[in-house]
């Protein structure tokens, strides 16, 4: 696929500032644990994302993939398995954020573009211009050297350089749009999410810090937005660019731990994130020199 949607690289980099946020959330959250978090996020996620239906007149889009289901029993099965991909990503990003984890979390997301990139050359054949192949070998020169600084991949890291890959490829499959999908995952979400929060009610909290209900509707909000321009943008875009612009998330998670959460940058970073963000740049410049060649060839309209 050599069309680049100017929409799809809005959505990604949309995504990206949003996931980017969350952090900043779920740090005006702490009262809560992690599970509660998560189980919350759910609950507040199907509302919302159902909220983005009607406003955005995606109804009757909802109402054909529900008769898909009927058509179709593998999506009964494939919608379950996304949600899991899906859960697990969301439980261990609250969870590191939560838990002196962030650094090991970011590294996962900093490998995670190339896993992606990976998939799309071997699932589906989609080949590099010259400029992304020089934005890869930026990247995976800053990958290099964290895992030299680091010294070893924890869990957390791995975590969403094995999960995500596998989703966006069933997502692919499975031709659902974003914000249909995104409401099936939550309903499959759902009742682990109210069982959770009958196990580890968080009553007691938001008793003693009522202040925080007001955040719960931003919380889903917030998810079902970012969750929805990502698999917009993953749909629109070839999965080898789609991995590339991921760097942005996780570039922009660097400003926010030290601009906002006030941590430190680590000695030696700059040679982390120093060719990550020139990979980013020659990502830019690449997509504005594809999008200003499709425009001069577009016809003129009557």
């Amino acid at each position: 696929m050599n069309v680049l949607s100017g929409k799809g690289l809005g959505l990604s980099v949309l995504s990206s500032v949003l996931f980017a946020l969350m952090p900043v959330y779920f740090v005006w959250l702490a009262p809560l644990d992690g599970l509660q978090v998560v189980a919350l996020r759910v609950v507040w996620s199907l509302p919302m994302v159902l909220l983005l239906v009607v406003v955005l007149r995606e109804g009757k889009a909802l109402l054909a993939t529900l008769k898909r289901l009927v058509r179709e029993p593998r999506l009964c099965l494939a919608i379950p398995a996304a949600a899991l991909l899906m859960g697990i990503q969301w439980w261990v990003f609250v969870w590191a954020t939560m838990n002196g984890e962030a650094m090991a979390m970011s590294l996962g997301y900093f490998l995670l573009p190339l896993a992606i990139v990976l998939t799309g050359r071997v699932v589906y054949g989609e080949r590099l211009r010259p400029l992304q192949r020089l934005a890869v070998g930026c990247a995976l020169l800053g990958v290099i050297n964290e895992v030299w600084v680091t010294g070893a991949l924890s869990w957390v890291s791995l975590l969403p350089v094995v999960g995500y890959p596998p989703y966006f490829v069933l997502r692919r499959w499975m031709a659902v749009d974003a914000l249909s999908g995104f409401v099936l995952e939550m309903c499959c979400l759902l009742p682990f999410a109210l069982l959770a929060l009958h196990w580890f009610s968080p009553s007691l909290i938001l008793q003693q810090t009522p202040w925080l209900w007001a955040l719960l509707p931003g919380l889903g909000l917030l998810s079902a937005i970012a969750f929805a321009a990502m698999l917009a943008s993953s749909r629109m875009l070839p999965l080898s660019l789609f991995g590339i612009l991921s760097y942005v998330e996780p570039a922009l998670l660097v400003f926010v731990a030290l601009y906002v959460l006030g941590e430190q940058l680590p000695e030696g970073a700059i040679w982390t994130y120093g060719p990550i963000w020139l990979a980013v740049a020659w990502v830019c410049l690449d997509s504005a020199r594809l999008l200003r060649k499709q425009l001069r060839r577009a016809p003129a309209a009557p």
